[in-house]
C-alpha cells in the first residue's frame, strides 16, 4: 500500500505530465507538430527543461504518452464491462464509443497531426491499440471458442481495420453524425457479422 507521501508524489507527477500534454496539444493545433520544439512546450506549460526530461525523452515521447494514457483508460473500461455484462452484444466493441467520443473531442488536434509527417506514426499506434482492444473483446465474448492463430488474427484485423476505416472517414469528412450515432451504426453493422463468424469457426 502506498504511503501518503508516495500518493502525493504520484499526483504531482500526473499533474506535471497533464500540463505538458495540454501544452503540446494546444501548440499542435496552433503550429503543427513538426514546427514546435521542446522549448515551446515547456514555455507554454511553465515547466523547467530538467523537469520535462525527467518525464519524457523528447516531444515524440510526450505525444505518444497521451495515447498510452488513453489505451490504459480504454482497457480499464473494457475490463469493467467484461466483468459485469453477461449479454454477448454488450461484450463486443465495448471501447468503440469512447474512441469515437475522444476523437470527436480532439478533432482539430487529429486534423493538425494528419498534416504532419508524424501523422503516420500516430495512425500506426492507433491501429496497434485497436488490434489489442479487439483481441481482448473476442477473448471475453467467446471464451470457449477454439480458433487457429490464423482464424483469430483474420477476424481481429477485419474488425479493427473496419473500425479504423470508419473512424478516419468520419473524422476527416463533413458528416453531421455524432459520436453516439456513428458508434450505433458501426455496432449495428458489425456485431451480428462478428457473432456469426466467430461461432462458425
Amino acid at each position: 500500500m502506498k504511503t501518503a507521501m508516495q500518493k502525493k508524489v504520484d499526483r504531482r507527477i500526473e499533474r506535471t505530465e497533464q500540463l505538458l500534454r495540454a501544452a503540446l496539444f494546444e501548440l499542435i493545433e496552433e503550429k503543427g507538430f513538426e514546427a514546435l520544439t521542446v522549448q515551446d512546450i515547456i514555455d507554454r506549460a511553465n515547466i523547467g527543461r530538467a523537469t520535462f526530461y525527467t518525464h519524457f525523452d523528447n516531444k515524440e515521447d510526450l505525444l505518444l504518452s497521451g495515447l498510452d494514457q488513453l489505451q490504459e483508460e480504454l482497457k480499464q473500461l473494457q475490463r469493467e464491462v467484461h466483468a459485469r455484462s453477461g449479454k454477448l452484444e454488450d461484450r463486443i466493441l465495448v471501447f468503440s464509443y469512447e474512441v469515437f467520443a475522444h476523437t470527436e473531442q480532439h478533432r482539430r488536434l487529429f486534423h493538425a497531426l494528419s498534416a504532419d509527417n508524424t501523422g503516420f506514426a500516430i495512425q500506426r499506434t492507433w491501429q496497434k491499440i485497436l488490434l489489442d482492444l479487439v483481441r481482448e473483446d473476442l477473448k471475453a465474448a467467446f471464451p470457449k471458442q477454439e480458433y487457429s492463430s490464423e482464424q483469430s488474427e483474420v477476424l481481429v484485423r477485419f474488425i479493427a481495420g473496419a473500425f479504423f476505416g470508419v473512424l478516419i472517414w468520419w473524422l476527416e469528412g463533413s458528416t453531421p453524425l455524432s459520436a453516439r450515432e456513428i458508434d450505433a451504426m458501426f455496432h449495428k453493422l458489425t456485431v451480428p457479422v462478428v457473432t456469426m463468424v466467430a461461432r462458425s469457426m
